[in-house]
């Protein structure tokens, strides 16, 4: 769910709330309790929620291998088929 900023146009008052693309937009002010509540352009905001998202979720043992780290070591036989950086004997 995206996160949306509002700011009143009466007070001032800024806030954010987490809401569905579908719903509504906030008209009264948390702060003065007036309807005075504008939804201002901002960037977009949402959350990564669950597994899934990062490079090592669904890697394990030596296969983790984050941006910026060393790679796995080449197969120096002819006889081994790497495959993912595993290597195992043909």
């Amino acid at each position: 769910m995206p996160i949306y900023e509002y700011q009143c146009q009466s007070c001032g008052h800024e806030h954010e709330a987490l809401q569905k693309l579908s719903a509504e937009p906030l008209m009264i002010c948390p702060a003065c309790s007036r309807p005075e509540l504008m939804k201002k352009i901002s960037a977009a905001g949402f959350r990564l929620k669950g597994g899934g998202w990062y490079e090592t979720d669904f890697k394990s043992g030596a296969k983790k291998n984050v941006a910026g780290e060393a790679s796995a070591p080449a197969c120096s036989t002819s006889a081994t088929a790497c495959a993912g950086g595993s290597c195992k004997s043909a």
